[in-house]
């Protein structure tokens, strides 16, 4: 009779490593952890506890709503085909090139995440605006005038969103091995062959994650907007700008706006899970 081997020592430790407990909660961080989330979920909350159920069918019908809500998506949607034209090869410069201030030009470019929103329309104005000092120009020349008009709009809604495209797109040529565009360079592929046939969809992952979070940047910007292109309605006048104007007369109204702009915010955060929020572990 075989007596029995005794367990390797591969076997328990292996065994251990499964078993092992998760890392004990410290106690002194609970409390303000728990405040925290509380601080951040409780006005979300509050805002499905306070909405106007049974009337919100009727308060998202109307002319006005529908109107800032056409106006928002339509604006959001060609900010970010702004973002995207200009986003991408300004992206692609940062990452693949090397030259003098290279640094400075990517704290400019990241600069309108910290910038108050209003500091960028006013700055928008001084620029573009009718007396700016490239809005003189097209004013004179073409007869354009961006301001207070939905061209506007759409302008400042891309002024704070690229950045979050470029970061985003950035990212994804610095995680791409650039050895491909090499290979297709040796093969007699022009630069910009290399980057339309082997680079773009090496990136495509990133460039749709970075255009979905400037999109819904673009869709929920007020401060630039009001700024730099007023609040008209059926012209320039976008959901965030509807709610703040229905806070004064109609609040039941400004909670059913919030509703649809918190169920857009939603849908972005559940299409962008798997590449932000993801913690790359395959633990259930």
């Amino acid at each position: 009779m075989t007596k029995p081997q005794p367990p390797t020592a591969a076997g328990p430790v292996t065994t251990r490593a499964r078993r092992r407990r998760a890392p004990r909660i410290p106690y002194a961080l609970l409390l303000p952890a728990l405040l925290g989330l509380a601080f951040l979920v409780l006005p979300l909350v509050g805002l499905l506890v306070r909405a106007p159920w049974s009337s919100l069918a009727g308060q998202l019908s109307s002319t006005e709503v529908w109107d800032a809500l056409r106006l928002s998506l339509v604006c959001a949607t060609a900010a970010t085909g702004v973002s995207l034209v200009l986003g991408v090869p300004l992206a692609w410069l940062l990452a693949r090139t090397h030259f003098p201030g290279r640094r400075i030009i990517r704290a400019l470019v990241t600069l309108p995440l910290v910038l108050p929103p209003v500091v960028g329309g006013v700055a928008l104005l001084l620029v573009l605006g009718r007396n700016g000092i490239v809005g003189r120009w097209l004013d004179s020349a073409f007869g354009i005038t961006l301001p207070f008009h939905t061209s506007g709009v759409v302008i400042a809604e891309a002024f704070v969103a690229m950045p979050f495209l470029v970061i985003s797109v950035e990212g994804a040529l610095r995680a791409a091995d650039p050895r491909y565009e090499e290979a297709a360079a040796t093969l007699g592929a022009s630069r910009l062959t290399a980057f339309r046939r082997v680079t773009l969809p090496l990136i495509a992952p990133g460039i749709g994650a970075g255009a979905v979070l400037a999109w819904a940047r673009a869709l929920g910007e007020f401060g630039a907007t009001i700024t730099f292109a007023g609040n008209f309605p059926g012209q320039t006048q976008t959901m965030p700008l509807a709610v703040y104007l229905a806070m004064e007369s109609d609040p039941e109204a400004a909670i059913a706006l919030s509703l649809v702009l918190l169920a857009v915010s939603i849908a972005v955060l559940g299409g962008l899970r798997e590449r932000w929020m993801s913690t790359g572990s395959s633990t259930p």
